[in-house]
């Protein structure tokens, strides 16, 4: 059923949040503030021993500062007891004393269509079952067999085989009803207008289903037992039910075993995960066939706050971990990161647990090295520091590094790290740029403080008054006509391109804004993704409308269009509106912490003032300049959007000129 957003916003009002998720925590009295409607508890989604999940009853809205989860009334009963959003809706509507509205037969529909294709699915997985345990199995039954799966595993993970056959499942679901339009939406068929009858998508392949954080099957991935086949391992492609890069191989049976103190792994493929559950180890994942995602990293986190990421030893297992490296850092946060194993080269989890038994790959998680670790070993490996300038470029990557992360708390404590490690790998003669005391400042820019520079040595008098030109400038617009450039362009992109709902739907959830108005219209358009079902431009504007944001979407539409930022139109190629909504992205993150960072320095240069602390105020300074810098090169950046749009000329449905 589809539901209005005004219907949606009546019984969230209706409903404190705190009331929704009081009955599955425990709030900490020490932080939780009643009278305010501030809520504190240790977050439901993962295990942790101090308090880092937070809810607001004004905002209606909840997030873990530990595993990053977030969402309103309904998203958390969603994610946290597995319920559709109708069921979600219909536990809040009940508890405001709210009937549901009539149905919308349309709604209805649609939602009846997405639950009739995991039913094929589910008839699909049974279909490759019966084939594995029948007289055309045989030589699948082999293969798993000399895999050194049992046969409690086989059923538990219930592997199938699909035959070598271009039609034998198709024949099967029609055979028992199910239409040629829920085939093909299912991706089991090859199909298309150049291929005159649809055949099979999966033939002679051990097949693995797929299931959903509600343990429905919602994909399968394919293993190829005929030698010299271009896919050794063929995943299902993109569907209504199945998005790649969102969901993990064996999630909701690792989220059971985990409990409240249980380490998740995260391994390379399928064989990996059922060859260590075998084993006795019933927490491992797998991303399918591809690198891990922003995405598939979040779902972790919300198991665990530190999953331990398992890598081959080879040269490809050592790419692999760099890219993750760069992947998790900018993510990272107080309580949220995660460590690293190293399998010795040439043997995969499989193969270890296989001829080892369990105890050396539990002596290899339990060694994992944190994402610190990795990071020194990544820049320092192999390298010769024998002069002044290759310590200097060192000391560049190492800053570089650690500038990726977010957080600007966590960055500072990682800074000071790496130029501790620096001291000790060089010896007590070198200090790095910056270095002060400790915990304060960052690695120092070029040009800024060291030697020969101004060192100030006063008050807070002294400190920069960067309020002033932050106010000023595009990054921190305030709440003017409209909104700034950079807010206008995520929303826009989102509004003239609704599929990044559903591929960035947690992200977007997250996602704060300066100015109100644009809250209001992101909240919309996060009610109308999560009514279910495709969403389109058409509908999504409709949902806006009926809200009442119409005139103010079109303003903005003006506004993007009179600074040239193509890419937030609904002209530019998906790929071009990607790219530009992660660019503006980074640099609305980025912005948002520095506004943190100066906050909180300003903050501590005031209480030092006033504790008379006058060796903590020139660090304190120092660090205060950084931001400065920071904020005068994303001033730049920002300059530089106004450009981005008409780079690539691309635009749907060919290239060329968009301006």
């Amino acid at each position: 059923m589809r539901f209005s957003p005004s219907f949606l916003d009546e019984i969230r009002d209706r409903v404190p949040i705190s009331d929704v998720i009081g009955r599955h925590v425990t709030w900490d009295r020490k932080k939780t503030n009643t009278s305010r409607g501030d809520w504190w508890a240790c977050c439901p989604f993962h295990g942790e021993k101090s308090p880092s999940f937070h809810c607001e009853d004004r905002k209606g809205r909840y997030h873990c500062f530990g595993c990053g989860v977030s969402g309103d009334h309904f998203r958390f009963l969603t994610e946290l007891e597995s319920l559709s959003f109708p069921e979600a809706v219909q536990r809040v509507a009940d508890m405001a004393g709210v009937a549901l509205p009539a149905p919308d037969p349309v709604a209805e529909k649609r939602e009846r269509k997405r639950a009739s294709l995991e039913d094929v699915m589910e008839m699909a997985a049974s279909f490759f079952e019966a084939e594995l345990q029948g007289a055309r199995g045989a030589k699948a039954r082999a293969y798993l067999r000399d895999r050194g799966l049992s046969a409690r595993t086989i059923a538990a993970f219930r592997l199938g085989y699909s035959p070598d056959s271009r039609s034998a499942l198709k024949e099967h679901l029609a055979a028992h009803g199910v239409d040629k339009e829920q085939i093909e939406a299912c991706g089991l068929v090859v199909h298309g207008p150049e291929i005159p009858v649809s055949y099979d998508r999966f033939r002679d392949r051990v097949m693995f289903p797929i299931l959903s954080s509600r343990e429905r099957v919602i994909a399968f991935g394919g293993r190829a037992l005929a030698p010299g086949v271009p896919a050794k391992y063929l995943n299902s492609n993109e569907t209504e039910l199945f998005h790649k890069g969102n969901v993990l191989y064996n999630f909701a049976r690792a989220r059971r075993a985990c409990g409240q103190d249980g380490t998740l792994i995260v391994v390379e493929g399928y064989m990996d995960v059922i060859a260590l559950a075998q084993a006795g180890i019933d927490t491992a994942i797998a991303p399918l066939g591809t690198a891990l995602t922003e995405n598939q990293l979040k779902l972790a986190w919300r198991v665990t706050p530190q999953p331990v990421l398992c890598f081959d030893g080879d040269e490809a297992g050592q790419r692999a971990a760099n890219r993750t490296v760069d992947l998790a850092l900018p993510l990272i946060g107080p309580g949220r990161t995660l460590r690293i194993a190293v399998l010795p080269p040439g043997k995969d989890p499989d193969d270890l647990v296989r001829q080892d038994g369990r105890e050396p790959f539990d002596q290899l998680i339990a060694a994992a090295r944190p994402l610190a670790d990795m990071v020194w070993s990544r820049e320092v490996g192999g390298g010769v520091f024998e002069t002044p300038e290759s310590r200097a470029e060192l000391e560049v990557r190492l800053r570089q590094a650690t500038s990726l992360i977010a957080d600007e708390s966590l960055r500072r404590h990682y800074q000071q790290d790496m130029r501790d490690r620096m001291q000790a790998y060089f010896g007590t003669g070198f200090q790095a740029r910056g270095a002060g005391k400790p915990g304060r400042g960052n690695f120092r820019q070029d040009g800024e403080g060291g030697r020969g520079g101004a060192r100030p040595t006063g008050g807070a008098s002294q400190a920069v008054a960067v309020s002033e030109r932050l106010a000023r400038s595009g990054l921190v617009r305030g709440h003017g006509e409209l909104p700034s450039l950079r807010e206008t362009v995520l929303v826009m992109t989102i509004v003239n391109h609704p599929q990044m709902l559903h591929d960035e739907f947690d992200e977007l959830a997250a996602l704060e804004f300066d100015d109100k108005q644009l809250m209001r219209v992101m909240q919309v358009m996060l009610d109308a993704a999560s009514a279910g079902g495709r969403l389109d431009r058409e509908r999504l504007v409709e949902a806006l409308q009926a809200d009442g944001q119409g005139d103010f979407i079109a303003r903005l539409e003006s506004q993007i269009r009179n600074s040239r930022i193509w890419t937030a139109t609904e002209a530019a190629a998906a790929e071009d509106a990607r790219e530009g909504y992660q660019q503006a992205l980074a640099l609305h993150k980025r912005t948002r912490a520095l506004k943190w960072q100066r906050a909180e320095l300003e903050r501590d240069i005031a209480e030092a003032t006033e504790a008379g602390d006058g060796e903590a105020i020139p660090g304190l300074i120092l660090a205060l300049r950084e931001v400065q810098l920071e904020v005068a090169r994303l001033e730049n950046q920002e300059a530089i959007i106004d450009g981005f749009g008409v780079l690539s000329g691309r635009i749907k449905g060919g290239r060329g000129s968009t301006g």
